[in-house]
């Protein structure tokens, strides 16, 4: 377990881990749980990877067959996954594409850091029961987003294809 007993498992694709910044993605993620109240010790997994794997996993799993940002998938929402006892709580594992945060990045017109980063704490937020479903959802997840990056986001959940 790690030192602030949270455990983050990052995978990164060969193919972009040149751009990836690793410990800050890490370290970002242990600040969400910690800032999200989720009690030590907890695991969480942290995929980044191609269009194509993002698109089967929001086809297989959610019914759409299209490209999206990041995916969510918890652990703890009765769908059965049972962790025995005295062992870290498992949260689920957050999946970004790099090919599509890239993009997003270059139109908004920042960096791949701050990209990955925003999706990053939006799909994290999803794993502790935030959603945008309705309006005022969205605006709550937001703010909580812009809290935790200590930025404003410069797009807003409803345009984005993010859960």
């Amino acid at each position: 377990m790690a030192p602030s007993g949270y455990a983050v498992l990052l995978r990164v694709e060969p193919a972009f881990t040149r751009g990836v910044r690793r410990r800050g993605l890490v370290a970002l993620a242990r600040r969400v749980l910690a800032a999200g109240g989720v009690q030590a010790p907890a695991e969480l997994g942290i995929a980044v990877t191609d269009d194509a794997t993002v698109r089967e996993l929001n086809r297989r799993y959610r019914g759409l067959d299209a490209p999206t940002d990041v995916l969510s998938f918890g652990l703890e929402r009765g769908d059965g996954f049972v962790t025995p006892p005295d062992s870290a709580r498992q949260l689920g594992e957050v999946v970004i594409s790099y090919p599509t945060a890239a993009r997003q990045a270059e139109e908004a017109g920042h960096g791949i850091d701050e990209e990955l980063a925003h999706l990053l704490v939006h799909g994290l937020l999803h794993l502790l029961g935030y959603d945008h479903g309705s309006p005022q959802e969205a605006r709550t997840m937001q703010a909580r987003e812009e809290a935790l990056l200590g930025f404003a986001l410069r797009h807003s959940p409803e345009g984005r294809s993010a859960h």
